[in-house]
């Protein structure tokens, strides 16, 4: 024999099934380490771009409303100010349900990890999908 013993046979091929699995097994946590990394600087950006966006339409609103007030303040005061208040109920509404619907349209976190774990799994049942 010119081989070491456990190269060949059984348990060699264990060893190798089993390095294998390793290096796939790494792959797959670098894959979801990476995501992580970038859910969590995704949502910081968007975290700050959502705070700076609302602390300057709600002071550019602030000042429309008090715009409009101080023009029909002799004429019409009620009116403007039930303008006002309509007009920042409906954008509430409006910012309230599109906030909902990118909450529920966003993919899953780490789904193109679970999707390469799944491929795994069927390569591994012999399944060719």
């Amino acid at each position: 024999m010119d081989r070491p013993p456990g190269e060949s046979g059984p348990l060699g091929s264990a060893r190798a099934l089993g390095a294998s699995l390793l290096a796939l097994l790494g792959t797959r946590v670098e894959l979801a380490a990476i995501e992580l990394k970038e859910e969590t600087e995704r949502r910081k950006r968007l975290a700050v771009l959502a705070l700076v966006a609302a602390l300057f339409l709600g002071a550019g609103l602030l000042l429309l409303a008090f715009l409009l007030v101080v023009l029909f303040w002799d004429t019409h005061r009620l009116a403007a100010i039930a303008g006002v208040t309509l007009l920042y109920s409906a954008i509430g509404a409006w910012a309230l349900l599109r906030f909902r619907a990118i909450l529920r349209d966003s993919p899953p976190p780490f789904s193109a990890t679970l999707d390469e774990f799944k491929r795994d799994l069927d390569m591994v049942r012999g399944n060719d999908a």
